[in-house]
């Protein structure tokens, strides 16, 4: 968390399709192992200015928590990533077949130590800081996250982030 507030990360011209496809490589096992589909959807390879270290850590952090929340249901579920583009920026969202977040906490999931189910969170032996993090790393890179949820039905979260040499600053 600290290493994401700091100033002065290097930001280079990676492709948001290679980050999100290493990220997704990164969580195939365990979501196979889990019983979850997880399908890389629409994927380009526009380019943003970032620290890809950064960047494949929250994408995986959001897929990881995806496939969690997912396979908690006790069902087969799916987890689908895709890539859009919405104005000079570059959107990847992440969305899930999950348990879904109640609309009260869902304004609260970003902040740090918090856990929509703390009974959960000593099964799962989560901190209640990849959220935050997911949050700092896209403010760091000029971009948002946000989430969208429905109990029961399931979660997406986007991170949408400037296109390199369309407004983003490094």
């Amino acid at each position: 968390l600290a290493e994401t507030e700091s100033l002065g990360v290097e930001h280079v011209e990676v492709s948001i399709g290679e980050v999100l496809r290493e990220a997704v490589t990164s969580v195939e096992r365990r979501a196979m192992k889990e019983g979850v589909t997880l399908t890389l959807g629409e994927v380009d390879d526009a380019r943003v200015a970032a620290d890809r270290k950064q960047l494949v850590s929250a994408l995986r952090n959001l897929l990881d928590n995806a496939v969690t929340y997912t396979a908690v249901k006790g069902e087969p579920g799916e987890v689908q990533s895709r890539i859009y583009h919405e104005g000079a920026n570059v959107c990847v969202e992440i969305e899930d077949s999950g348990i879904g977040i109640p609309d009260r906490y869902v304004d609260r999931v970003f902040e740090r130590f918090f856990r929509v189910d703390r009974a959960r969170s000593r099964d799962s032996g989560g901190t209640g800081l990849g959220l935050s993090i997911v949050r700092n790393v896209a403010k760091a890179h000029g971009g948002t996250v946000t989430v969208r949820s429905k109990v029961g039905i399931g979660s997406t979260f986007t991170i949408s982030l400037p296109i390199a040499g369309e407004g983003a600053s490094s």
